[in-house]
């Protein structure tokens, strides 16, 4: 990480470059195909049932649009499939292959790898002071009067 980082936003966004980066080469290196950040953003998003793309969409903070691009992508891949919603007839679920699931929980085996190597880095209790406050609950968004 480079720390160019003026504020506490930018540190985060840099933290989860860092994590995607070491993530994304790691896996192309074992063998999986390649995924954009949208693509994997889908995949942390996902109910293990399946999830519309409009609640994809909302999760994540994008349009819909964007996500039905990288939901086909990754359909196009065979990581994912669409299905009918049991729940209504005109909603379509996303939902992950048993490909899908295979590199997904390799992924999640990957970053733990990961996130052993940066506590070697900066320290055990940094990464456990890193994750208690993230974790912490912050509360809704404060609005507060810009100077």
């Amino acid at each position: 990480m480079s720390h160019r980082a003026a504020n506490l936003p930018q540190l985060l966004g840099e933290g989860r470059r860092w994590f995607e980066d070491a993530l994304f080469a790691s896996m192309e290196a074992a063998g999986e195909q390649p995924v954009t950040t949208a693509q994997a953003s889908v995949f942390a998003m996902l109910d293990a049932e399946g999830t519309t793309v409009s609640e994809l969409a909302r999760r994540i903070g994008v349009t819909r649009q964007t996500v039905h691009q990288a939901v086909h992508g990754l359909i196009d891949m065979g990581l994912l499939e669409q299905v009918p919603d049991p729940g209504s007839a005109r909603r379509r679920l996303i939902r992950t292959t048993p490909e899908g699931r295979r590199v997904h929980e390799r992924a999640q085996t990957v970053i733990a790898v990961i996130e052993s190597v940066l506590a070697e880095r900066i320290g055990r209790s940094g990464v456990d002071a890193v994750r208690r406050a993230l974790a912490a609950d912050w509360g809704e968004p404060p609005l507060v009067a810009a100077p």
